[in-house]
């Protein structure tokens, strides 16, 4: 009977051992996701500050006087065109 109890308490070593490695791997893909979940959110805001930057009834006269010195004009919509 001992030999089937140490049979028993090697195979509960290695289970533990896996669900430990198993923790260790899911700590790592919820730090992944943390990240990727951040990087989503920053694009979100690059991608609003773009669209607040090119809309042309946000353009402050900071802006406009900041793309005549870029050399380029802002952008208007006259009735009419496309």
């Amino acid at each position: 009977m001992p030999a089937v109890v140490g049979l028993l308490e090697q195979r509960e070593l290695g289970a533990r051992r896996h669900l430990d490695e198993l923790r260790e791997e899911a700590d790592r893909i919820q730090a992944e996701v943390a990240v990727a979940e951040l990087e989503g959110q920053q694009w979100v805001i690059a991608r609003g500050r773009v669209d607040a930057v090119l809309t042309p009834e946000a353009a402050t006269p900071l802006a406009r006087t900041s793309s005549r010195m870029c050399g380029t004009r802002t952008p208007t919509r006259r009735p009419g065109t496309r």
